[in-house]
């Protein structure tokens, strides 16, 4: 299967995607966390409103295989969460960077992007992790 990862997105090491939109960050997971995950049946989420921390844990994932949590990429306030996905978690895997998305917040240090990784990095590690 070949998984796709945008270029025009930020990744972390721990599998987040950021879209950035002027101060609006639009968080979700990559292709290649769903894949490693498999059929995924339960998501937590924070509500709006609420403050993230970077690199703090902001949500579960849940699998029939394991329990991941989220890890914030970047500070700042949720203001929209994606909750259909709440009540049919198995759409993660239909499309991760478009309807799939998890959290969007508004961004209180966008310096804190600075140390994302690119498509091109992101891809590396990937490929060494499957490897």
């Amino acid at each position: 299967m070949s998984l796709e990862y945008p270029e025009d997105l930020k990744y972390t090491d721990s599998h987040e995607y950021i879209r950035l939109d002027g101060d609006t960050a639009t968080i979700g997971i990559t292709a290649f966390a769903v894949d490693q995950l498999g059929d995924i049946v339960f998501l937590e989420l924070p509500e709006v409103g609420d403050a993230l921390e970077r690199g703090e844990t902001f949500g579960t994932v849940e699998s029939v295989k394991a329990v991941e949590d989220l890890k914030a990429p970047l500070s700042g306030k949720v203001i929209e969460r994606n909750d259909p996905l709440l009540d049919a978690p198995e759409q993660l895997a239909d499309d991760p960077y478009g309807t799939a998305w998890l959290l969007k917040v508004e961004v209180s240090d966008g310096a804190e992007l600075d140390d994302a990784l690119s498509m091109e990095e992101y891809v590396a590690l990937v490929e060494g992790e499957e490897g």
